[in-house]
């Protein structure tokens, strides 16, 4: 599964990085992702254009999924190897996964195994979303996609930072910045304080009593957010049959304290879901 997703993501890589040479926007002349990855597989000295798409991605993944195997570890719960899931969508992958197999011993557990993938993901990102954004084309008249990523107020702070007066929107991204979007929005999306994504385990964490009705009502909100992009409404849609089928598995010591340091990491949490969220992350032009 491993190699499949590197060669689809090499795939996806090197229309990205013929699209960044040719002054095109990502996703450019890319009927569907199915000919985009098709494509680079009929000719595959074109993958290694794809290399740094690929291997940015794949790194932030990575980098995500060993922070819960090594925080498991530590606890010494029983998880299995990090799995990557290949996909022939816009970004190749729908992403990786670790498989937990024994219970939760703490709440402290559960929090740094809750914790740790989006943090260590989110350092990785960090450094490659800035490397692109300060070495971004300026290309006002950009052309050629259907499809433009939204810009996540990190990306905008970048902006603002390495090219004053410039609209965000004039800046084209090489294929290691839409590596680092997708890792942001990957990000955003565990961090939601829904079910059992990473800021479900968080919140019940830190509240288990009203984890479920407030991952219900998050959920709905979600739904609702359908209005600015439909993507919401579906991924509300389903996490709230998973909240209302599943309960969140409990941990064995449910009433242990959790100190000061770990209330302060949580706001961090926070602080990097909000600045990888944004509520459009695709926009049709």
């Amino acid at each position: 599964m491993f190699l499949l997703t590197v060669l689809t993501t090499l795939a996806v890589g090197s229309q990205l990085a013929t699209s960044y040479a040719n002054n095109q926007l990502p996703f450019s002349n890319v009927d569907n992702p199915f000919t985009m990855i098709w494509q680079p597989l009929v000719h595959p000295s074109l993958l290694l254009l794809g290399i740094p798409f690929s291997f940015t991605l794949l790194g932030i993944l990575f980098a995500h999924e060993m922070g819960h195997y090594i925080a498991c570890k530590l606890y010494k719960i029983d998880v299995s190897y990090p799995m990557f899931l290949p996909a022939p969508n816009l970004f190749g992958t729908f992403g990786a996964f670790i498989r937990i197999r024994s219970p939760f011993p703490t709440r402290r557990a559960l929090f740094d195994v809750g914790i740790a993938g989006p943090i260590a993901g989110f350092v990785v990102a960090v450094p490659a979303i800035a490397y692109a954004v300060a070495t971004a084309k300026i290309v006002p008249d950009a052309q050629g996609s259907d499809l433009l990523l939204g810009i996540p107020p990190l990306v905008r702070i970048f902006a603002a930072l390495f090219h004053p007066n410039t609209p965000v929107r004039w800046l084209l991204l090489n294929p290691v910045g839409c590596a680092a979007w997708f890792g942001l929005f990957a990000t955003a999306l565990n961090l939601l304080p829904i079910w059992q994504l990473d800021g479900g385990h968080i919140l019940y964490s830190l509240a288990n009593e009203g984890h479920r009705r407030i991952s219900i009502a998050l959920s709905l909100a979600l739904i609702a957010l359908g209005y600015q992009w439909m993507g919401w409404a579906l991924w509300g849609f389903i996490l709230l049959v998973l909240t209302l089928r599943f309960r969140h598995p409990p941990v064995m010591n449910r009433w242990e304290y959790l100190d000061g340091s770990r209330r302060f990491l949580a706001m961090v949490a926070l602080a990097i879901f909000l600045l990888c969220f944004t509520p459009v992350p695709v926009v049709t032009p």
